[in-house]
């Protein structure tokens, strides 16, 4: 545990859960989405669906697609900056058997066609949790530099992901593999101790049966 997982973010209030923590998850959904978001349906669940307007949960998570760091004092109007941004949004609330009371499912549509979704929690202190991306199950924080490799779940490819990121000189300090069914859509989502280059990032793409390669740089 760090030190300012005790006492917080620097951060726009009122809540590092409800403010903080959804900021975050906003901008780690922009990184996944990899361009400028111009349509954003957020769903929130449990105490995020019951005060979001009260604790600018709203705000906060619309700052976040905007890329907007939590100290950022333009989060309180994001909502009315979306609008300048291009960005149309709509917010409903749902719920999801089990999740934590702060979860948020993010679909993003980039103005190149591109969409995503994620499914994360704020889980306090301003600390999220990404559980979900596109389906496939994950877990990470944005709290480190992860990489979210989507390939075919074939014999190899594991290997040769961990031997290329050997070879480039990083350390793995996390690594989950997720695959709905054997020999079919797979990812591996890996957080990475220090920097991650663009020259790996290039070759752990043209690796076989990788089909995307995306770095979530820490948040």
């Amino acid at each position: 545990m760090q030190v300012f997982d005790i006492i917080g973010p620097v951060m726009i209030g009122p809540s590092s859960s409800h403010t903080a923590g959804a900021c975050r998850l906003g901008r780690v959904t922009r990184k996944i989405l990899g361009d400028r978001p111009v349509k954003a349906r957020i769903g929130l669940c449990g105490s995020f669906a019951q005060t979001y307007r009260g604790h600018g949960t709203d705000k906060a998570i619309i700052a976040g697609i905007l890329d907007m760091h939590t100290y950022d004092a333009r989060l309180r109007h994001a909502l009315e900056l979306a609008g300048e941004e291009g960005l149309t949004y709509e917010f409903y609330q749902t719920s999801i058997p089990g999740a934590h009371p702060n979860t948020a499912i993010l679909e993003l549509t980039g103005e190149k066609g591109g969409t995503c979704r994620v499914v994360g929690a704020s889980i306090g202190g301003g600390n999220i949790i990404v559980t979900n991306i596109n389906g496939l199950e994950v877990q990470f924080t944005g709290q480190y530099n992860t990489l979210i490799v989507l390939h075919q779940d074939t014999p190899g490819v594991i290997a040769a992901v961990t031997n290329t990121m050997a070879y480039s000189g990083a350390n793995i300090g996390n690594f989950r593999l997720s695959r709905p069914q054997k020999g079919g859509e797979a990812v591996m989502t890996i957080e990475v101790d220090g920097d991650v280059s663009d020259k790996m990032i290039s070759w752990l793409r043209e690796l076989p049966h990788i089909t995307g390669v995306v770095l979530v740089r820490a948040i």
